[in-house]
């Protein structure tokens, strides 16, 4: 029978009025429907080489809405492109077209079905959000790529994802049973595994569905012979369609042949997937050999013991990791050797999976693949080593003092048996080209290779050659029976050079299958079939040219540049995560791509104006890219779980600070902005001052004009400052471990000096002399996160003059509040990256528990029972809480430190419009541990945001600071139920949200 005409070029484009477009999606679709600037900028890119700025974002609100928004584009001729996390690496999720954003809200766990091991689920459901769904039932979905905390099931299957789990429970194919899709042309079915019956059934049915059917069989008749000598039989070939999932003979399986079809064939509305049984109990061995290939050579060896799990790595990885401090304890675990394996073996029993981790190394002992080798079956140190693995990015995409690394190439896959030999290949290929620093890792068990290569993407002659190389890479990986992609997918990095594993016959065979679905090349044209070349829309590429403008702070780490900066985000999109760590709390709490650390990221990329086509303008003066900051809580989280290193924080108050140059700020910005001032002034008349920002009638006055958000209640300004309350007391004890000065931040200072006089017990106690300075000096905190630079830089300098003296000498400086102390370890070296006197500063700061834990001979009061804390985010990402853990576990505390955000965040919770995000923030963790918390149980946090936020909600708790702790243990004070109550805290009114 006949079969459409192949799609063999990208067809002239029809107008589409893009206002009409607009207008018919926001009446028709029930969802947000965005052809701003800025939704259009922060789309522009994914975690790929590419970049293409979208016609417009559609987020659905349903599943049947998607349906809606098809049809509209439909209607108007316009191009689709779904998609999911936006980690893809090939560019499979940029392009110009309508983007369809899953993620937000079609995100359901539709059903399950533990007899069958099955379940349904809408695509935007992220890989461990839907797992943690479905851990009462004991099952899990199988495959586990490394961004299994961001990554869609849509996308999983869009590029058919494996991960390192794949060893085992196989490729995302693998695991769908079957898929709900729908045409570009409006034809909406389930298909799946399809037996002869039931084809022979559709077909008498007539119409599209038949139509579709009757054509890929005959499609798929004509070429059989040369799809089953040109697809490679290895476990890891993604390239491609997967026809071969409907040769005759087998199942016509419609469902898997359309998984990696990467959003260019149908739209997949839901899938069911076939799930595994979670293992109980994991065990890990780590062999060490003397390079990577011969690492590789051992892969066979290794998978006859059917491992969970078989990674490699090299030593160029290792290396890079120490370089840069990652991973210190787990690199410490590490056997002899240049290149190794992790092999891990999953069990029912801790006892089962021990022996055959046991079994392995008698298998190796004495043959010529015997390694170095260490055993582990703890799960902290195993996620400890598996995190120096998916580190691999992190590590190897920007290593000081060398050239930048990008995908392109990273994702090759070969026969297991030849992956030694395809090393060593690859190895010399790199060294030909200058790319001799590349690491390689990967997922050995399959013969998948990971690296990012130092491709120079932004001079003509550097394309050139990375295009160059991505050709001879293809030749040599065909050569060796393998495939292009091993699991990241072709899109447009890999798409042009398909010709050469498959040959002419077989690309036909896409072409005439994407005819059959998508005759007018509507979907997410340019990727597989017809692509683009891998040197066309670059996200940088030859005409880039970005502006470099001056800059406030230092950016020690990117060789002075504000620009090269926001080019740490690589779009691997941990910062979508929906738990673990800190970043980022405005994107678990909105959902919004715009509000996630890298599409900030992205829109300070635009605003730089690189390219001619930016929807991103005005430069500094962007209102796009300041409304996307305004719900950046400058948290910091990002600096520290971001793998790049991302400081989103200091980006904000850079962009603030040029963007209100020589003009009026927000109201807030003065208010509590300014703090520092307005306490210093209230020491005058804090009685006078507290009766009238409380006053019915005045405070909602003072909270209009000052920007403050309605519902929050005033502080209360203490009657008498800590400092001036020392000062008056004076020194005690007998000091003689010496000086320390305690440094009275403005928020212990003015609002909480209990915590100051507490922190002096247990400093005395301990046997130092407490020194606080002679007049009132800021760290300059609330005009960092403002913007407000140039004030913040003079106060830091006022203050470095009083404390140079005490610096010289080498006197601790002691910090309670962990956002004031962060800045003398982060902010301060980034404003003055050559100045002596603040790095003595930052090298001689100290948190209270690092200071005790340091002091030898000294040992903490027995407290004896639970704690929930929320380590403060500038702690977890500057400062650290190890120190803490630490000195509580030698109290017997037992602790449940919580993740996340509180919320509040400085000025940001207080700030008009911003409380829905502030509560969304503290309700993520914080808030339910609190209420979850046992009447026994002490709440404790250091910083002043995290106290307020917890005492706002109204879970009737208050929180207290380490030091009243432990000066309260000192005392021999019965806790009880309550601890709180049991401290010596100034009277005070419990102050909650105000009903609005």
């Amino acid at each position: 029978m006949s079969v459409p005409a192949p799609v063999t070029a990208r067809p002239r484009r029809p107008y589409v009025r893009m206002r009409d477009l607009e207008r018919d999606l926001a009446e028709q679709v029930d969802g947000e429907v965005r052809f701003d600037p800025g939704s259009r900028g922060a789309y522009s890119t994914d975690g790929s080489n590419f970049r293409q700025v979208p016609l417009g974002v559609v987020v659905p609100r349903t599943v049947e809405a998607a349906v809606r928004a098809v049809a509209v584009c439909r209607a108007h001729q316009a191009p689709i492109t779904s998609r999911g996390g936006g980690t893809s690496l090939a560019g499979q999720t940029c392009n110009t077209a309508v983007v369809i954003d899953w993620s937000k809200y079609c995100d359901r766990l539709v059903s399950v079905d533990v007899g069958a091991r099955t379940c349904v689920v809408e695509p935007g459901i992220v890989l461990d959000v839907l797992n943690r769904k479905l851990a009462s039932t004991g099952l899990m979905f199988g495959p586990r790529p490394s961004t299994h905390a961001q990554c869609t099931l849509g996308g999983m299957i869009g590029n058919n994802s494996c991960g390192s789990t794949a060893q085992a429970f196989g490729k995302t194919a693998d695991n769908i049973r079957r898929l709900e899709i729908l045409t570009y042309d409006g034809e909406r079915m389930w298909v799946g595994d399809t037996g002869e019956e039931e084809f022979t059934a559709i077909l008498a049915e007539g119409g599209r569905r038949a139509e579709i059917y009757r054509e890929l069989r005959a499609i798929i008749e004509r070429h059989a012979d040369e799809i089953r000598r040109r697809y490679p039989g290895i476990p890891r070939r993604v390239s491609g369609y997967n026809l071969d999932e409907l040769l005759p003979g087998g199942p016509f399986h419609l469902a898997r042949a359309l998984v990696g079809s990467e959003g260019t064939l149908v739209t997949v509305l839901r899938a069911e997937l076939s799930l595994v049984p979670v293992p109980k109990a994991e065990s890990l061995v780590i062999l060490g050999y003397h390079d990577i290939a011969q690492a590789g050579d051992a892969v066979t060896r290794i998978t006859g013991h059917d491992p969970l799990q078989l990674e490699g790595v090299d030593d160029k990885l290792i290396g890079y990791e120490r370089r840069q401090g990652m991973h210190p304890a787990a690199l410490r675990r590490l056997p002899e050797g240049g290149g190794w394996l992790m092999v891990s073996f999953g069990a029912d029993s801790q006892e089962r999976a021990d022996e055959r981790g046991h079994a392995l190394i008698e298998a190796l002992a004495g043959t010529e693949h015997e390694p170095h080798i260490a055993f582990f079956d703890d799960t902290k140190t195993e996620k400890e080593l598996w995190d120096l693995r998916e580190g691999g990015l992190g590590a190897t995409a920007r290593v000081p003092g060398m050239p930048e690394t990008w995908e392109g190439w990273e994702d090759s896959a070969v026969p297991p048996e030849r992956l030694g030999d395809y090393l060593r290949d690859l190895r010399n290929l790199f060294e030909r080209y200058g790319y001799a620093d590349a690491a390689l890792y990967g997922h050995f068990g399959q013969g998948c290779v990971h690296t990012r290569i130092p491709f120079d993407l932004v001079t003509a002659d550097g394309i050139a050659a990375y295009r160059s190389f991505l050709g001879e890479a293809s030749d040599l990986v065909t050569g060796y029976g393998g495939s292009l992609s091993g699991e990241h997918g072709d899109g447009q990095a890999r798409g042009e050079f398909l010709p050469r594993m498959f040959g002419p016959e077989v690309v036909r065979a896409f072409e005439e299958v994407k005819a059959v679905f998508d005759p007018d090349d509507q979907m997410n044209p340019g990727k597989v079939v017809t692509p683009y070349r891998s040197d066309e829309n670059l996200r940088l590429g030859a005409a880039w040219s970005p502006a470099n403008p001056p800059a406030e702070f230092g950016y020690p780490g990117d060789e002075g540049s504000f620009q090269r900066a926001v080019m740490r985000c690589v779009g691997v999109g941990m910062c979508r995560s929906h738990s673990g760590g800190v970043m980022c709390p405005s994107y678990r709490a909105t959902g919004e791509e715009e509000h996630s650390t890298r599409g900030r990221a992205r829109l300070l990329f635009e605003m730089l104006n690189g390219h001619a086509d930016s929807a991103v303008t005005g430069g500094w003066a962007s209102e796009e890219v300041n409304d996307a900051l305004d719900l950046c809580l400058a948290c910091k989280g990002c600096k520290h779980d971001c793998p790049m290193g991302v400081d989103m924080a200091t980006y904000k108050a850079e962009f603030l600070s040029h963007h209100y140059a020589g003009r009026p700020r927000p109201a807030a910005h003065y208010t509590m902005g300014w703090l520092p001032l307005w306490a210093r002034l209230a020491v005058l008349a804090p009685r006078t001052v507290n009766a009238i920002t409380h006053a019915p009638g005045l405070t909602g006055l003072l909270k209009r004009l000052g920007g403050i958000e309605r519902a929050r209640p005033m502080p209360y300004f203490a009657t008498v400052r800590f400092s001036d309350w020392y000062r008056v007391r004076g020194p005690r004890g007998g000091g003689e471990r010496g000086p320390v000065v305690l440094w009275p931040d403005t928020f212990t200072d003015n609002l909480d000096p209990h915590v100051g006089q507490a922190a002096v017990a247990v400093l005395e106690a301990a046997g130092y002399r407490v020194l606080v300075p002679p007049r009132t000096l800021c760290c300059g905190l609330t005009w960092i996160s403002t913007g407000q630079l140039g004030i913040a830089r003079r106060v830091l300098r006022r203050t470095l003059r009083t404390l140079a003296p005490l610096l010289r000498q080498g006197t601790p400086i002691v910090g309670l509040e962990p956002s004031c102390t962060a800045v003398f370890r982060g902010d301060a070296p980034e404003l003055f990256p050559n100045d002596r006197n603040v790095a003595r500063l930052a090298e001689q700061t100290r948190t209270l528990a690092e200071l005790l834990n340091a002091t030898d001979g000294w040992s903490p009061p027995m407290i004896d029972r639970s704690a929930v804390s929320q380590p403060h985010c500038h702690q977890h990402a500057i400062l650290g809480y190890d120190a803490d853990r630490e000195l509580l576990a030698r109290a017997g505390v037992r602790l449940d430190a919580v993740g996340g955000c509180c919320g509040l965040a400085g000025d940001f919770g207080f700030s008009a419009g911003h409380l829905k995000v502030s509560m969304a923030c503290a309700e993520h963790e914080l808030l339910p541990a609190v209420r979850g918390a046992d009447p026994s149980t002490l709440i404790m946090a250091d910083g002043f945001s995290c106290r307020t936020q917890i005492q706002h909600s109204g879970v009737g708790r208050q929180a207290v600071h380490l030091a009243e702790i432990l000066a309260a243990a000192q005392r021999d004070t019965a806790f009880g139920f309550y601890p709180e109550q049991r401290l010596t805290r100034p009277p005070g009114r419990l102050s909650t949200l105000h009903q609005r």
